[in-house]
């Protein structure tokens, strides 16, 4: 039996095909849903039409691949948009099943279960996904989502590029602040899930680094910041190993990383492709 999973994010939206033992696919589609929202607490128009069109298209694979069981997750952009319930209607029409709206709370922890099922490195395990509009810190028994993405970070303080050197530490500042109340006493493996972590594994190594498992340093990802802060968004767009739809929010969700990274005390950050949509698809077959 195939399960159809979507998660609904700020910035992107994904979907995992799977029947628990085989992987059918995993499909992302960019469209900037969440774009906006931090400043009007709405969904524009524009981003609910990219959005879905992009649902729809899901929802055709889905019916292609006979997927028996369908859910679809709706995380921070829709938690904070006064019209989401507008949107949810038409989701629903492109999609067959009607999104779910899910806590921050919940978001990591299918975050946590999808990304720890199949790892065996050293414990205790720390899972950070960094998404659009929240980032969500995990553990095996407790959770914490702050309401600060790649997209809100853009939007705040990184809109205008180059950054100038002192937005820049104005917008670290600001970061730190956010997360530093983090007491996470130790972490044997921190396992970084979403977009932001896969695109830095790529530009700090290659494209041969784009891949699950692969690692990035904190030494790297300041690095990359500073790269990053120095290019225009057409210059970050023509990196070749970049998703040039993420070329605005990627200087943001680095920056991030490189708070939680610092905050607890790592030096190197595992990607995981194995995520929230995991979770669920874990959840969905266990109940089906």
């Amino acid at each position: 039996m195939r399960v159809g999973v979507v998660d609904i994010g700020t910035n992107s939206m994904r979907m995992l095909i799977t029947d628990g033992e085989t992987e059918v696919g995993r499909w992302e589609e960019v469209t900037g849903l969440g774009r906006g929202v931090d400043r009007r607490g709405m969904l524009s128009e524009h981003a609910v039409v990219r959005t879905v069109e992009a649902l729809t298209g899901f929802g055709e694979v889905m019916d292609r691949e006979r997927v028996s069981w369908r859910a679809a997750m709706a995380t921070s952009a829709s938690r904070d948009a006064s019209n989401r319930e507008g949107f949810f209607d038409r989701a629903e029409a492109a999609l067959g099943v009607r999104p779910r709206l899910i806590s921050g709370a919940e978001e990591a922890r299918y975050a946590y279960e999808g990304a720890t099922a199949g790892w065996n490195g050293t414990r205790p395990w720390v899972v950070c996904d960094i998404g659009g509009g929240s980032t969500e810190i995990v553990t095996g028994d407790a959770e914490v989502s702050v309401d600060m993405g790649s997209v809100r970070a853009t939007e705040r303080w990184l809109a205008d590029r180059p950054v100038s050197a002192d937005l820049l530490a104005t917008a670290r500042n600001e970061v730190r602040a956010m997360f530093e109340a983090l007491t996470i006493p130790r972490v044997g493996s921190l396992l970084g899930v979403g977009g932001t972590w896969t695109e830095m594994g790529g530009l700090v190594g290659g494209a041969e680094r784009d891949v699950d498992l692969a690692t990035v340093t904190t030494t790297e990802v300041k690095g990359l910041v500073t790269v990053l802060a120095a290019m225009s968004v057409e210059q970050t767009a023509a990196l070749p190993t970049l998703n040039s739809r993420r070329a605005e929010t990627i200087l943001g969700g680095a920056l991030i990383a490189e708070v939680v990274m610092t905050i607890l005390g790592v030096e190197t950050a595992t990607q995981s492709v194995a995520d929230t949509l995991d979770g669920l698809a874990m959840e969905l077959l266990a109940v089906t």
